[in-house]
Parts: C-alpha cells; sequence; structure tokens
C-alpha cells in the first residue's frame, strides 16, 4: 500500500526579481512500512521537501497523495488536520514544550485532536513505556538528557498513530553513542511495522534505513 505519491512536485521561492526553483518535478513513491532515507548536502533541497511531505509547506505544482488525502487539493485547516492525523514528526532539537512535563507533552498531539484527558493520559503512557521513560513521566524536558529528550518526542510521534514517523535529522544533537541508540531504536520500530522517513546529510546515518534516495539541487536519485 502507497503511503506518500508524489508525482512532480516544483517549489520555487521568489527573492525580488528573481526565483530560485527549490524542488525541479519531485517524484516519490513511499510504501507503508518502508524505512526511507532522504540523504543531501546543505542546500540540497531536502529541508524543504520534507516540509511539502510533512504538509508544513505548499508547493507551486503536482500532485501529493498522503494515505489517500489529496494534499494538493487542502487548504490550511485540512493540512493541520492532516499533519495531526497522519504525520508523526521528529526534529533535531526535540520540540518539546518546556512548561509541561513528560506525560503531558505526549499527550498533546491526543488532546489537540480532541481526545480525553484519560484516553490520551493512557496512550502516552503506553507509548513512553515502549520506550523506556515511564520512570520520567513527571520530569520538565530541561530534568532530562538529549537521548531522553528525544525518546520523549519519538513517543509524542507514535501516540497518534501516525501513518509515517518524519524525521529530520534525529541524531543531529546527540553524541555518537546516544545516537545510535537512536537509530536502533528506529530500526525496532520499523520492524514492528512503523513507515519511517527520514531527512539526513549524514551517510552514516542514512546506511540504517532500507532505502536511500539522494537529492541534489532539488532532484531525486536512487
Amino acid at each position: 500500500m502507497e503511503v506518500i505519491s508524489m508525482k512532480d512536485i516544483r517549489k520555487s521561492y521568489h527573492m525580488g526579481e528573481n526565483t530560485l526553483e527549490v524542488l525541479k518535478g519531485i517524484s516519490l513513491t513511499v510504501n507503508e512500512g518502508e524505512f526511507l532515507a532522504v540523504l543531501g548536502p546543505s542546500g540540497s533541497g531536502k529541508s524543504t521537501l520534507m516540509n511539502v511531505i510533512g504538509c508544513m509547506d505548499g508547493f507551486d505544482s503536482g500532485e501529493y497523495i498522503l494515505s489517500g488525502n489529496a494534499v494538493h487539493d487542502m487548504d490550511d485547516g485540512e493540512l493541520t488536520d492532516i499533519r495531526n492525523r497522519y504525520i508523526g514528526f521528529i526534529f533535531q532539537r526535540y520540540h518539546l514544550i518546556p512548561k509541561y512535563n513528560v506525560l503531558r507533552n505526549v499527550m498533546m498531539p491526543l488532546l489537540l485532536r480532541g481526545a480525553s484527558s484519560s484516553d490520551a493520559e493512557e496512550a502516552a503512557r503506553e507509548k513512553l513505556d515502549r520506550l523506556g521513560m515511564s520512570d520520567r513521566i513527571y520530569h520538565k524536558p530541561n530534568e532530562l538528557s538529549g537521548g531522553q529528550q528525544q525518546r520523549v518526542a519519538i513517543a509524542r510521534a507514535l501516540v497518534g498513530g501516525p501513518a509515517i514517523l518524519l524525521a529530520d535529522e534525529p541524531t543531529g544533537a546527540l553524541d555518537s553513542v546516544t545516537g545510535k541508540e537512536v537509530l536502533k531504536l528506529f530500526c525496532e520500530l520499523n520492524e514492528e511495522g512503523n513507515t519511517i522517513v527520514m531527512i539526513t546529510h549524514d551517510m552514516n546515518v542514512a546506511s540504517n534505513a532500507k532505502r536511500i534516495i539522494r537529492i541534489t539541487d532539488g532532484e531525486l536519485t536512487d
């Protein structure tokens, strides 16, 4: 089953009288259960592609189907809903909410979706237990190590049962040992059936995925 189907996606930015074409006809298919790495250097267009995949940024032309939903036909409100329901984001800098404890951070996607507090708490506790963080649920993010914060971020990404986990340089802020632990966790999550798309500039990180595609100057190559 195709989770992501992109056809001829083009994206440009206008800077004064100049136009910079960042994505130059991207076509990409990701099937359910894949672990895909998108590998590219700074300035290659990989961040723009991630934003398009994550429905955080629009595009000029082309078609994007996410789990049967026509993203290219959606307005801003529909895009907000699709992000919450279908995409679990994992960022380099975690993006946890400092004033909330671990449990509340992981509950947030479900609360924003309209789930009851009891249902959101039950689901959050389950994911935190799976990720070995059940003894830290009342800690604030600043009381955790970088690796622990990333585990909380992964729990938050998983809690809503997303179609894909979208990871942006997920080990970029971690030391090498902790980074390897997080990548091992990604492999385990993929073996459990989670579809993962990971954006990275590092071949050593990308090599953990089952499929690697490269982006250079806004174009994809296998």
